[in-house]
């Protein structure tokens, strides 16, 4: 009490200072009346017109000191409205890393809720349709320079490094007939949509999980054929430097690989499981090293061919495909118990509708048993990388 009385100050109009009571409920205070008393009536409080402000301050800040203010503002300064398009695109990143929601979900009801008119300085126009649909292509004339920018602050603030790279892809696909988007295409749909036109999103970051670079390819595009233009990419952007390729065996061939050994690039990446066999001497041999911090994964490195592969093994994967294969394996023999018992007491006699039954109880057990989705490995957590000796 005394506090909030402390914090009232009341300038009249001579320019004199008084103190003012706040509220004079309490035991011993003085009447309403008293010229001292600035009563607060509390159950006419009410909250109108709430605004979400610490979360939007903070990523406007986090903004700023990666130099994203002033990056757009110099890239769109000669495209200026009502609102400076810098503005815009701010809001937009802002809104993507506190309720990420669609262009129209952030002008009819986030924006609405949020103070960033009044921490961005701008008018309501900031979240006008029209603009904000508007903004990211605007932003896209200058993607490699913001790949740049970026890289150079995440190098400045973090001490993020570019010499060990891990790439990979994946798509996203459209429910209409994307017309209008000439790189949409059936493909492979890691999505489980096949009936849908797609596009293929390639992305390189670093081993800190800063973002570098990306693409965006046809939908149908084969994973394996998209390394080179990225190297390009990469390359053009950031320096021919001699760097670390990290990625699956979906984008490895021979082809890949002598294009980077010929680029001076080094390379750590899945191989076929099939080229295990190779292997079985070394994989019997109990000179296995536990990985720092991970005592249930072990390696070994093995030289072969001008190559250095990199052979993995996990207890706790192995131990884990094992508990489900003995699950399987008891519910399966619970089944056919159950299918036995029917067919000795006469309940199940045709022997076609047996048949049917037993294709039944295989679809049902097919993926549990690993059969023949998993491999002989994958049961026993074995894995197997190649790495060039720079890698090394």
């Amino acid at each position: 009490m005394e506090r909030w009385q402390r914090s009232i100050e009341v300038i009249q109009q001579e320019g004199e200072r008084r103190q003012c009571r706040l509220f004079t409920d309490r035991e011993g205070a003085a009447p309403a009346d008293a010229s001292d008393v600035c009563e607060v009536i509390l159950s006419s409080l009410s909250v109108r017109h709430p605004r979400q402000f610490g979360a939007c301050w903070l990523a406007s800040r986090l903004w700023q000191d990666l130099g994203l203010d002033q990056f757009f503002s110099e890239a769109l300064q000669e495209r200026r409205g009502p609102v400076e398009w810098s503005k815009v695109v701010e809001l937009l990143a802002v809104n993507r890393l506190c309720d990420p929601q669609s262009e129209l979900g952030v002008h009819q009801r986030w924006f609405g809720t949020t103070a960033m008119a009044t921490i961005l300085g701008t008018e309501e126009e900031v979240a006008a349709k029209d603009r904000l649909y508007r903004a990211l292509d605007k932003a896209l004339e200058h993607k490699e320079a913001l790949e740049t920018h970026l890289a150079e602050r995440w190098r400045d603030l973090f001490g993020a490094k570019c010499d060990l790279l891990l790439y990979d892809l994946t798509s996203t696909y459209f429910e209409g007939q994307a017309a209008a988007v000439p790189k949409a295409a059936f493909g492979y749909s890691r999505d489980h949509r096949p009936d849908c036109r797609q596009l293929i999103l390639a992305l390189v970051v670093t081993a800190e999980g800063f973002p570098l670079s990306y693409e965006v390819f046809e939908g149908n595009r084969a994973d394996v054929s998209t390394l080179e233009d990225i190297l390009n990419s990469v390359e053009r952007k950031h320096g021919a430097l001699g760097r670390v390729w990290v990625f699956d065996r979906g984008i490895v061939s021979e082809a890949n690989l002598a294009l980077l050994r010929q680029r001076g690039a080094a390379y750590l990446v899945a191989t076929a499981k099939r080229k295990l066999a190779a292997f079985e001497q070394e994989l019997l041999k109990a000179d296995w090293a536990e990985v720092s911090g991970r005592p249930d994964i072990e390696v070994k490195l093995v030289e072969r061919d001008g190559e250095l592969y990199v052979l993995t093994r996990s207890r706790e994967r192995a131990e884990r495909e094992r508990t489900i294969r003995l699950r399987a394996l008891h519910g399966l023999r619970d089944d056919l118990g159950k299918l036995s018992k029917q067919v000795r007491t006469g309940r199940l006699r045709q022997r076609d509708l047996i048949l049917l039954r037993l294709g039944r109880l295989e679809e049902r057990w097919r993926e549990c048993l690993g059969v023949p989705q998993k491999s002989r490995a994958d049961r026993h957590g074995i894995g197997l990388a190649v790495g060039s000796q720079k890698t090394a």
